[in-house]
């Protein structure tokens, strides 16, 4: 009972979903929500300003999933650990899962981990968000309830000394039924710059949740990024959890594509 309990306040310290029972088409996740490293880490060798960087979250982005939630009636997941410790949005087997490196910057408190210690962080960090993903999702193929999974991220306005200048970018693979929709509603605005699989792609790896989660489901998917200092305030923040809001209100499930074939589901089982 005692071993039950630390395992479910470890999965509380480490995932959040909020109105789980939305009964909104969408389910938000936010990956890279926190910069939280909890006491026994430390600061993983950093100094405390490297934690208020995008290289341990993504800045902005858990404040614009949440008034989408709220204004959608949508279930949100989200991480409560910084990316520093473990990205939950890659494979068990990328090489970037635990960075030794995030961008230029060396993390000492990741380098030379033992095969326990990795162990440690995936059943710390990544599978209580996935398998609370997991959850939500199965809980609503079980209801009936349509369901689009969209993830919400942010960046960095400069990588590697190289300027980004879209505002926003959406994210998609061979299932372009909400990005499609989404990138034209965006682009009718045109003081915005808008990236289509900018500044990541598929390519990057950075779409293991949806991968995961709704392509092998064949559900409506995508990735949403806006650049950091665009949602680096409150006004900022709720300008544009209202515009992607507006947006998602308007799509008619009717008018949507047909889906692409399934994509294979890599498992959640196992060790890295």
């Amino acid at each position: 009972m005692q071993g039950s309990g630390l395992a479910k306040r470890t999965a509380a310290d480490s995932v959040r979903i909020t109105n789980p029972g939305g009964k909104g088409r969408l389910v938000l996740t936010c990956d890279h929500a926190s910069n939280v490293l909890p006491p026994e880490f430390g600061t993983l060798g950093l100094p405390a300003t490297a934690l208020q960087r995008h290289i341990a979250w993504d800045p902005g982005a858990l404040p614009v999933a949440r008034y989408m939630a709220q204004a959608l009636d949508a279930v949100l997941v989200e991480t409560r650990l910084s990316r520093l410790l473990l990205d939950c949005n890659r494979p068990l087997d990328a090489p970037d899962l635990i960075p030794p490196v995030s961008e230029t910057t060396v993390i000492p408190g990741n380098a030379g981990l033992s095969a326990a210690e990795r162990e440690a962080r995936v059943a710390r960090c990544w599978q209580p968000f996935h398998e609370a993903v997991e959850a939500v999702m199965e809980e609503r193929l079980a209801a009936g309830h349509e369901t689009w999974l969209v993830s919400v991220h942010s960046f960095t306005p400069v990588y590697k000394d190289v300027r980004r200048p879209w505002q926003i970018g959406i994210i998609h693979d061979d299932d372009t039924r909400l990005a499609s929709p989404l990138i034209a509603a965006l682009k009718t605005r045109r003081e915005l710059s808008v990236g289509v699989n900018e500044p990541y792609s598929p390519a990057d790896r950075v779409y293991f949740t949806l991968e995961r989660h709704a392509r092998a489901r064949g559900m409506p998917c995508a990735m949403i990024e806006i650049r950091n200092d665009e949602i680096a305030g409150e006004a900022g923040q709720k300008k544009w959890g209202a515009m992607l809001s507006d947006i998602f209100r308007q799509l008619d499930p009717a008018q949507l594509p047909k889906p692409p074939p399934l994509h294979p589901a890599r498992s959640i089982e196992g060790s890295i």
